[in-house]
């Protein structure tokens, strides 16, 4: 351990593992965002903070059990000449509930679904929500881990990046949660990206990669647009005032 603190290479690892699970972290703020956008503040706080610590728990067991969670990977039959391994199967049924979530959010959010009564709803299934949030924690925690377990060999660095990582996604969070919220387009964007990423993990369960390279740069475009969108309209309503 004290050698870590040492080793240059040590430092490089943590804070390259660390940058990348920040990025995979996204996603789940994405998520969690979304799915408390319609809770009460109070509960909208309480999910964030089950939801994250949920994640971090998640990543935390699985890099403990990484001789179990490498056996996920082993191949249990074929799909027109493609194995199927468990974390195949956790993959494919957590891209499909992503994109059927999304989905059902668009269909919400183009009928004009009646705020208060989604939030009554909300409230009276936060039980639910805490479901939805452990669902997709477990599924965004095999996919960020198996790729840390790609890149260093150390179980120390791998449990500081997350921990580092799970600390900036809880900063982040909140404000994302927020501007959401108050940006229903950029909602709609983030719904968006949920089907993007939902077809993203269906496609690598079929062992069908797509460089996450792509799917980041196409987030961030978008993003960039709806900023400038948002800027925008700000910029023309005081105009009006």
């Amino acid at each position: 351990m004290l050698e870590l603190l040492t080793d240059p290479n040590a430092w490089a690892a943590l804070a390259t593992l660390t940058a990348l699970e920040i990025v995979l972290g996204i996603d789940n703020i994405v998520f969690i965002s979304i799915l408390v956008s319609r809770c009460s503040p109070q509960q909208a706080l309480r999910a964030r903070q089950i939801g994250l610590s949920l994640a971090f728990v998640f990543r935390v067991a699985m890099l403990f059990g990484l001789t179990w969670l490498m056996k996920l990977t082993y191949a249990l039959f074929s799909v027109f000449g493609v194995g199927i391994s468990w974390r195949d199967i956790v993959l494919i049924g957590g891209g499909m509930f992503l994109i059927a979530k999304a989905t059902h959010e668009i269909h919400g959010e183009v009928e004009h679904r009646d705020t208060e009564g989604g939030a009554s709803v909300a409230a009276q299934s936060f039980a639910l929500v805490v479901a939805q949030l452990v669902v997709v924690d477990l599924v965004f925690s095999l996919d960020s881990i198996i790729t840390a377990i790609g890149m260093v060999s150390q179980l120390e660095i791998m449990i500081a990046a997350v921990v580092l990582a799970m600390i900036v996604m809880y900063v982040a969070s909140g404000p994302v949660a927020g501007f959401i919220a108050a940006h229903p387009t950029t909602k709609m964007l983030a719904l968006a990206f949920l089907v993007l990423i939902g077809m993203a993990l269906v496609a690598e369960g079929f062992d069908f990669h797509i460089p996450r390279g792509y799917i980041y740069f196409a987030m961030a475009f978008a993003g960039a647009v709806e900023a400038f969108n948002v800027m925008a309209g700000r910029n023309r309503r005081r105009k009006t005032q």
